[in-house]
């Protein structure tokens, strides 16, 4: 058997609620338990991510903020490895298919004082922005959070195709894992997804863990967007390299399943993921044929681009093993 190896740069995740049995949307988070799942990250190959919070009430995601704020100060491996938080919600869509787990009673009119709040809370140290451009006030909370240096996404969304453009123009760059959070059967010719696909001004986040998309479907969307448009997310929660079992996303309680989803407990949505960044890598070279290196660039230097950081930068390299067709961390 051949053994094929491979260097490349660390990967870096844009959307992670949680890891390792330890959920980022509870509050009371410690420094003890965020390295216990940094360092479960960086088993995975991942050098930097964005802790991610999803809609909640305004002072449990305060609460939140600061406690993973205050966790970071006193952590070995924060420094180096959280570059800055990603808040997806509130100010989303409540209309279901479009909301996925989130909570719709926790949704509102976008709202710039309270994103200053949050940003405050979390040390000025959000550094992505996920909304859905219709919601009353949206337009204006884009312009303003790139005024602050924060990379804004569309997500969660039932736009119009107009409305996204306004939303591009607006400065919003990025849709948050495009082919999700929107219903299971949409216009066929003129819906969000295609809309999103259509606008060269915004890159795209995808899961890879062939659950999320089916892997002929994944191929479509990054054809469009063009690697170059396309970063990979693992939307991992407390259930990624954790047994099955039963965990929580905030105020969601979720279950991990044997099958590497997870599902919002006794409903069928799936509920963010489990499987890791190394696995979508491993899936994006072996589904389009490519070389690493180049499947490497959707989780490394096109996320570090969105967040306005110089491509290549920081992390350690990785070294990966490809046998049975399939590259793998080497241990």
């Amino acid at each position: 058997m051949n053994d094929t190896r491979c260097e490349t740069p660390g990967l870096v995740d844009l959307q992670v609620n949680g890891f390792a049995g330890i959920d980022f949307n509870t509050p009371g988070i410690t420094a003890e338990a965020l390295d216990h799942a940094l360092q479960a990250m960086a088993e995975t190959g991942v050098v930097a991510c964005l802790p991610t919070l999803i809609t909640a009430p305004a002072g449990h995601l305060a609460d939140c903020f600061a406690d993973l704020e205050r966790a970071a100060r006193g952590s070995r491996l924060a420094m180096a490895m959280v570059l800055g938080y990603h808040l997806e919600g509130p100010f989303l869509s409540p209309q279901d298919g479009y909301r996925g787990c989130h909570p719709a009673s926790a949704m509102g009119a976008a709202d710039i004082v309270l994103f200053d709040r949050l940003n405050a809370a979390a040390g000025d140290r959000i550094r992505l922005l996920t909304v859905a451009p219709e919601v009353e006030g949206a337009l204006a909370l884009i312009a303003h959070a790139r005024t602050r240096g924060v990379a804004v996404a569309l997500g969660h969304t039932a736009a119009d195709r107009a409305t996204i453009d306004a939303a591009v123009a607006a400065g919003a760059t990025l849709s948050t894992h495009l082919g999700n959070g929107s219903p299971q059967v949409m216009p066929r010719n003129d819906n969000v997804v295609l809309s999103q696909l259509g606008q060269d001004g915004l890159s795209a986040s995808f899961i890879a863990d062939g659950l999320h998309i089916p892997p002929s479907t994944l191929r479509v969307y990054l054809r469009a967007k063009e690697l170059k448009r396309s970063v990979l997310v693992t939307d991992a929660t407390a259930g990624a390299a954790a047994p099955p079992g039963n965990y929580r996303l905030g105020p969601v309680p979720i279950r991990a399943l044997a099958d590497g989803s997870v599902r919002e407990a006794g409903a069928p949505r799936l509920a963010g993921a489990a499987r890791t960044m190394d696995c979508a890598v491993a899936n994006i070279a072996e589904w389009l044929g490519l070389p690493l290196p180049e499947a490497v660039r959707l989780a490394h230097d096109n996320p570090l681009t969105v967040l306005g950081l110089p491509a290549g930068a920081g992390g350690r390299a990785l070294t990966w093993r490809k046998a049975d067709g399939r590259w793998r961390l080497a241990a």
